[in-house]
């Protein structure tokens, strides 16, 4: 089971119509994106997604659910 934030995350990967970059994501769940400080801990949180297997990262850096 995924932490509630984690959970949020994956939803809004989910719901997307393709792949989304960390900026998008952080657009939907209310972080700052604008404050590149406020940005990097949601895109670490999205590769520990891709690490622990729940997300795929494209060589473009976009995100999209495993295949």
């Amino acid at each position: 089971m995924l932490p509630p934030d984690y959970q949020h995350i994956l939803s809004v990967v989910r719901q997307a119509a393709g792949p989304v970059m960390a900026r998008e994501v952080g657009e939907v769940v209310g972080v700052d994106v604008g404050v590149r400080s406020k940005l990097e801990p949601l895109r670490g949180k999205l590769v520990r997604l891709v690490d622990r297997g729940w997300l795929r990262k494209l060589p473009d850096g976009r995100f999209t659910t495993r295949l």
